[in-house]
């Protein structure tokens, strides 16, 4: 046998047939929805229970993310923004117009993450904003972390049944 049918048998390039796809966008949201603007989830949940030094560290992780997250914004994001419209409209031609499936595939995970990432700025505004205390800043955290997981849970569910109509268009031949 030929390397290259072996590889493209172990990797399979049809998306929602790939158990490789399903495993990346588990553990893709399982990712970002455990760092929560940056800030380790477990680091949280010891601040918000010891205090501390593990509430310092937490609010200057906060502190520092949302710095870097904002003046990133500040700099680059007109410029950013533009590219990430301009690849969306990309992956929205090919995958809906010219049916390629590894651009749905792409499509289905890029359009939740620009959503996540558009949440994070706006948090991360009002943080800087607020100026919170340390039990306020508890809350703004679990209250994004709550809508990462909203969007998440969101985007799998509109994945996996998008999946399962393709899977079931390509095997009537459609």
């Amino acid at each position: 046998m030929d390397w290259r049918n072996i590889l493209f048998q172990v990797i399979d390039l049809r998306s929602f047939s790939s158990v490789w796809y399903w495993i990346m966008l588990a553990v893709l949201w399982s990712s970002v929805s455990y760092f929560v603007l940056g800030v380790p989830f477990d680091l949280i949940t010891k601040a918000r229970r010891h205090g501390g030094q593990h509430q310092e560290d937490m609010v200057d992780l906060v502190r520092i993310n949302v710095n870097r997250l904002l003046g990133i914004a500040q700099t680059a994001g007109l410029i950013l923004t533009a590219f990430v419209f301009f690849a969306l409209t990309m992956l929205v031609l090919l995958a809906f117009v010219y049916d390629v499936e590894m651009a749905q595939a792409i499509f289905l995970v890029a359009l939740p993450l620009s959503i996540v990432g558009a949440v994070s700025l706006s948090s991360a505004r009002k943080i800087r904003a607020a100026d919170p205390e340390p039990e306020q800043l508890y809350a703004m955290l679990m209250r994004h972390r709550l809508w990462t997981q909203i969007i998440g849970m969101c985007a799998i569910f509109v994945t996996a049944m998008f999946g399962m109509i393709q899977m079931m268009a390509s095997v009537r031949g459609l």
